[in-house]
């Protein structure tokens, strides 16, 4: 059974399959039918940027309800769920297809332990390079970093992030530090990364399972070694890559728009989502100047403003479907 149309994308033995399927219903009023039901614990702030109205609309034409989860009530009197955005339901709830486990996610809130998947990796026969810039976590003392710098041979300016990503507008704020005596007043616990020239355009790319979307977003400006010997003191950004900074239709020196390699994103993102055990993040990656094939994560970030995403609610209801239609395959082959 659907909502209001077909699910598209389906065969004639896929449909048959789909068919033969157990019914159930689910509580508020809704009739007994096959409907593949998401139960969502999101914040206001997500949900106003994530539930738009044509994601719904397209949702419920392939057979998908989004089903707010309410926190004052026990989990057990909610659902059932096919699907569970954000909340801790899986222990109880097994066959529910959680995403992602919230141990998963809490790797990807440290900014030291988000990038350490990447440094491992070996990508060198995928059409370029991928690494991380040389960074140093400060937990506290700020009166310690010029020092804790020099011993680790970072070079200036230093690009100077939150440590902990919490969703919080500031938790994304950036700072870059010009000289040796401003990186006292920082503000730990902090990462400070080597600040990395990359034409001003960084490439957000998104993660939906196996799909893979990249835009362009514009990015702190390059900095040349005049600037780093005028200036001092500490200079902060506030949150640079959003969607009103998009750089898709800027006019930009090819050499610096061109985006990463296929092959090479696809490889990144298979063995992320492999060592992260997350389905829904993005990268953001720079190219170094001046290269072609050099390129650095800079950030990950799980379930991002998938909103600003071109075509997301295709991509984000294609990739629920594939969930719920691999776990009833499942079902049906384990019950033969």
């Amino acid at each position: 059974m659907r909502l209001n149309g077909e699910i598209s994308y389906m065969n004639e033995e896929e449909k048959e399959n789909d068919r033969n399927l157990p019914s159930f219903s689910i509580s508020g009023g809704f009739p007994a039918q096959r409907t593949h039901v998401v139960g969502y614990a999101l914040t206001s702030k997500k949900i106003k940027s994530f539930l738009q109205p044509k994601l719904e609309g397209l949702a419920r034409k392939k057979g998908i309800l989004f089903v707010a989860i309410d926190p004052n009530r026990p989990l057990s009197d909610q659902g059932p769920f096919d699907i569970v955005l954000h909340k801790d339901y899986w222990k109880t709830h097994p066959e529910v297809t959680v995403l992602d486990p919230p141990d998963a996610i809490e790797h990807v809130h440290n900014r030291q332990s988000m990038l350490q998947d990447v440094s491992d990796l070996n990508l060198s026969d995928c059409n370029g390079k991928v690494g991380v810039p040389k960074q140093l976590v400060i937990i506290n003392d700020p009166s310690s970093i010029p020092d804790a710098v020099i011993k680790a041979g970072l070079t200036l300016p230093l690009v100077a992030k939150p440590l902990v990503v919490d969703g919080s507008a500031k938790s994304h704020e950036l700072s870059l530090a010009y000289d040796q005596f401003s990186l006292s007043k920082l503000d730990p616990p902090l990462v400070l990364q080597e600040f990395v020239n990359h034409g001003g355009v960084l490439f957000k790319v998104y993660i939906v399972g196996e799909a893979i979307k990249v835009v362009r977003r514009f990015s702190l400006p390059d900095v040349n070694k005049c600037e780093v010997l005028n200036n001092s003191g500490v200079f902060r950004f506030p949150r640079v890559s959003c969607a009103a900074a998009s750089a898709d239709d800027a006019d930009l020196d090819p050499r610096v728009a061109e985006l990463p390699p296929r092959p090479l994103l696809e490889r990144l993102a298979k063995e992320l989502r492999r060592r992260l055990g997350l389905r829904l993040f993005n990268i953001d990656i720079i190219r170094e100047l001046g290269t072609r094939d050099r390129f650095y994560v800079i950030d990950i970030n799980y379930f991002p403003g998938y909103g600003k995403m071109p075509e997301y609610e295709h991509i984000f209801t294609d990739f629920l479907l594939s969930l719920v239609q691999s776990k009833y395959k499942k079902r049906a082959v384990n019950n033969t």
